[in-house]
């Protein structure tokens, strides 16, 4: 009896060898147009990021204008550095301590989750990814932090990320939060709004600025103190505009 031959025909060869082709392309094609949309974001707001599409499809509506840095309140610029992310001037994307805290933490009290992310960090989840906290998406967050941080300025991870945080239910951005909570635009921000604003930044479905709890009056004086702590700092005065 003739022994029946298992191996593949050459028309799948032929078949595979094409798939493997397109996929190739594919993916020089998606690496190309990630690194050119990274690029142009360094001067062009991002048009609508995944967690602001979220929040609009499950009804919390979507409130935001993005403001460019000179239309920003210096005190708001400060403000988050201080309550985020101090060494924000200093790293280049990565705060390993924070991060090395923020691990033991979660192994400790696994019911409580603590982030250790700096701004470049959140920019990076913000624009280009989705919320979770899969190890894939930790990955590819890392990647994109790394990214900005070769092709974009210190300034202009700041500036992004004030426009792009959320700081309240459907509500994005700090000239919507100040539009919205104290009818006036992010320029004219003072030191004390700005840091309200800066205190429900870890949870801003859950704390409110108006009316705001206690421990968001608690925490935006915490971070009162250490805007006063960092505003005459060389770096921090040259990423936030003070003079």
């Amino acid at each position: 009896m003739q022994k029946q031959n298992d191996s593949p025909s050459p028309s799948f060869w032929i078949f595979f060898k094409k798939l493997i082709r397109l996929l190739r392309n594919i993916f020089i094609w998606l690496f190309f147009f990630h690194l050119f949309y990274i690029v142009i974001l360094r001067w062009v707001n991002p048009p609508i990021t995944l967690t602001q599409l979220s929040n609009w499809l499950k009804g919390y509506g979507l409130k935001r204008d993005y403001v460019s840095r000179k239309n920003i309140s210096p005190y708001a610029r400060l403000a988050v550095i201080a309550s985020e992310d101090q060494l924000f001037p200093d790293h280049y994307g990565f705060d390993w301590k924070s991060i090395k805290k923020a691990m033991e933490y979660n192994k400790r009290k696994p019911g409580r989750i603590r982030g250790g992310s700096t701004i470049s960090q959140q920019v990076a989840k913000n624009v280009f990814l989705w919320q979770g906290r899969s190890w894939i998406r930790k990955g590819l967050e890392a990647y994109f932090t790394f990214m900005i941080e070769f092709f974009w300025s210190k300034e202009r991870i700041l500036e992004v990320y004030l426009n792009v945080i959320e700081t309240g239910k459907g509500i994005f951005g700090i000239e919507a939060a100040a539009q919205t909570y104290f009818k006036k635009p992010a320029k004219l921000l003072t030191a004390e709004e700005s840091a309200m604003i800066a205190a429900c930044l870890p949870n801003p479905k859950e704390y409110k600025v108006k009316p705001p709890s206690s421990w968001v009056q608690f925490r935006s004086r915490q971070i009162l103190v250490q805007m006063n702590n960092l505003r005459t700092d060389p770096d921090i005065i040259r990423i936030t505009g003070f003079q």
